[in-house]
């Protein structure tokens, strides 16, 4: 089917008060696990591609990109793919230009005047081609390597922010951290209650690899819609991996380790979208 206006299925989210579960992509082998996982429990998902990914990727957005499209257009469930954390306004354009229908401009490094004017500039051109647009007017913990959780969203700044710049979706932070490895993260649900009465479009949870499945389910019950996943699935890849090749000195086909990592992708992302479905 064609791709889904991740505008439409945040806003269903949101009125079910259910979690959307988006999942990055670092290879190409997570969007094809991403998209059984859903074809399996029947949930819509949106695949994410990084700026960073798109970096490893020796800077190609085509190839990839291309692949996540043509996996999502041909799924049974809703899709939507989405250019995640990109800090560079072309990337945009050319994420718009090869058919993605959702970014997130990531200008929270720059002074918050800069920031408004760039993410409205990105808006008008995303808009004007029927793309959506997430974005963040203040850093999540972690996403400079930094792990500080200490990072808040104030509700009236990003109430003022949503208004100013015309976003669809807005990242807050609300004690979440980027690149967790462990699930120790403690959220803030009285703020994401406080913001989700403030702002008029729906959140978005970055860094929640870091946070537990009982306080996922707070979240999204406390008003957070669209969850954020890369971290949590690159640990448990690895870990199959590690064990494959820890038990096989001699294994050489890339297909005997990647093949069993992608299927616990597959696993973990079923059982993240049927927990977010039920909060």
């Amino acid at each position: 089917m064609p791709l889904v206006d991740i505008r439409k299925m945040a806003a269903e989210a949101a009125a079910q008060k259910v979690g959307l579960g988006a999942f990055n992509v670092v290879l190409l082998e997570f969007a094809a696990a991403q998209i059984d996982a859903a074809e399996r429990v029947n949930r819509p998902i949106i695949l994410q591609l990084s700026q960073n990914a798109v970096k490893y990727h020796g800077g190609r957005l085509a190839p990839l990109g291309k692949a996540m499209i043509a996996l999502a257009e041909g799924a049974s469930v809703p899709v939507a793919v989405h250019l995640d954390h990109a800090e560079d306004v072309d990337l945009c354009r050319a994420a718009v230009d090869l058919g993605f229908n959702s970014v997130m401009y990531d200008g929270s490094h720059l002074d918050d005047e800069t920031n408004r004017e760039t993410t409205a500039k990105v808006v008008e051109f995303c808009h004007a081609a029927g793309v959506a647009v997430e974005a963040e007017l203040g850093e999540v913990g972690g996403k400079n390597g930094v792990h500080d959780p200490s990072a808040r969203t104030n509700p009236e700044d990003a109430a003022k922010f949503v208004a100013d710049t015309g976003v669809d979706l807005l990242a807050v932070a609300v004690g979440s951290s980027h690149a967790m490895t462990t699930r120790g993260a403690v959220l803030d649900t009285d703020l994401i209650a406080a913001i989700r009465d403030a702002v008029p479009v729906p959140l978005v949870l970055h860094g929640s690899s870091g946070v537990s499945d009982e306080g996922m389910v707070a979240a999204i019950k406390a008003g957070m819609t669209k969850i954020n996943v890369s971290t949590h699935l690159n640990v448990g890849f690895t870990a199959v991996v590690r064990e494959i090749l820890s038990g096989d000195e001699k294994l050489v086909d890339p297909r005997k380790y990647i093949g069993p990592g992608r299927d616990h992708v597959t696993e973990e992302v079923a059982r993240l979208l049927t927990l977010y479905a039920t909060a």
